[in-house]
C-alpha cells in the first residue's frame, strides 16, 4: 500500500486539475454511519431504504407532512450538528490549500468538508442544514427558519422568502432531479479533470456514479502522449469503478488513513525538489 501512496502522491502532484469525490467512507470516522457498507443503515435495515424512495413524493403531495414527518422522527445519521471532521477532510482542505485539489465533489449532506476548511465544495446531494426551492432553486441556511416553531403554530412549510412556494431540505431525496446548478458544475469539473481522487464512495448510486466514467473517457496530454484521465480509488473495498477497469489503480483502505499520508509524501517530494 505505501507504494500506492507514493504513486498516488506523485501522480497529484505532477497533475494541472485533480479534483476528489467522496461518499459516505470518508465521514464515517466522523461517526457518521454510511448507507450500504457491511453495517450500513440500509444494509441492517431494507425497509428503511424503501421508505427513503417515498420521501420526494411525499413532499410533492403533501410538504406539511413531509415537514411534520423530518422534525418528529430522528435521522438515521444522526445529530449531524455535533459531528466533527476528520483527517480525511483536513487532508482534502490541505490539498486545496496547497493548489493541488482544485474541487471536491460530494455525496455526503454533512457539510464536514467546509468545516475542515475546503472552500471550492459542490454537495452533489444537498447540504442537511440548507433549505432549497424547487421554484426558483434559491437556497437558505435553515437556521433562517424557526422549524419548531411553525410546527406548533401550525405554519408548516417554510416557504420562500423570494417566490412564496414551499420549502423543503435540500437534501437530494430518491427520484429527486439533480439541481441543475449542481450537476452542470459537477459535469464541468469531470469534463476538466487530468486527475480524480475517488473516496469513500460505494459508487452505485446515480448520477453520481457517472462522473468518474465521464472523466475517464477523456483524453488529455501527459508527457507529450495523449492518455486517459488518471481515476485514483481509496475505499475499504472494491466497488464496480474498480471492476470495470474505470480506476487505474486501488488503494483498499480507508480514506482516512490513506488521504494525511498522500499529503504527506507530497510534503516531502516537494522539500526534495
Amino acid at each position: 500500500m505505501d507504494e500506492l501512496i507514493k504513486r498516488a502522491a506523485r501522480d497529484l502532484l505532477n497533475s494541472n486539475y485533480a479534483i476528489a469525490l467522496t461518499g459516505a467512507g470518508v465521514s464515517t470516522e466522523s461517526g457518521i454511519p454510511d448507507f450500504r457498507g457491511p453495517k450500513g443503515i440500509w444494509t441492517l435495515d431494507p425497509e428503511a431504504e424503501k421508505r427513503a424512495y417515498q420521501t420526494y413524493y411525499k413532499f410533492l403531495a403533501n410538504p406539511k407532512e413531509y415537514w411534520e414527518e423530518r422534525l418528529t422522527t430522528p435521522s438515521p445519521l444522526g445529530d449531524l450538528a455535533k459531528a466533527k471532521p476528520n483527517a480525511a477532510h483536513y487532508a482534502l482542505a490541505e490539498l486545496e490549500k496547497i493548489e493541488i485539489i482544485k474541487c471536491v465533489i460530494t455525496q455526503n449532506i454533512d457539510n464536514l468538508h467546509q468545516k475542515a476548511g475546503s472552500r471550492k465544495v459542490i454537495e452533489y446531494h444537498g447540504n442537511a442544514f440548507k433549505l432549497r426551492c424547487l421554484n426558483c432553486g434559491s437556497r437558505f441556511d435553515s437556521s433562517e427558519f424557526d422549524l419548531h416553531r411553525l410546527k406548533v403554530e401550525r405554519k408548516l412549510p417554510p416557504h420562500c422568502p423570494i417566490c412564496g412556494s414551499a420549502l423543503k431540505s435540500d437534501v437530494v431525496h430518491f427520484h429527486e432531479p439533480i439541481p441543475a446548478d449542481v450537476l452542470r458544475r459537477s459535469l464541468e469539473e469531470a469534463s476538466k479533470c487530468d486527475l480524480m481522487l475517488v473516496c469513500g464512495t460505494s459508487a452505485v448510486v446515480y448520477p453520481f456514479a457517472e462522473l468518474p466514467r465521464i472523466a475517464r473517457e477523456r483524453l488529455v496530454k501527459k508527457e507529450g502522449k495523449w492518455q486517459p484521465v488518471t481515476v485514483i480509488e481509496v475505499n475499504i473495498e472494491p466497488t464496480p469503478l474498480t471492476q470495470e477497469g474505470i480506476t487505474d489503480y486501488f488503494i483498499q483502505a480507508k480514506a482516512v488513513e490513506v488521504l494525511p499520508k498522500i499529503v504527506e509524501e507530497i510534503r516531502k517530494m516537494r522539500s526534495a525538489n
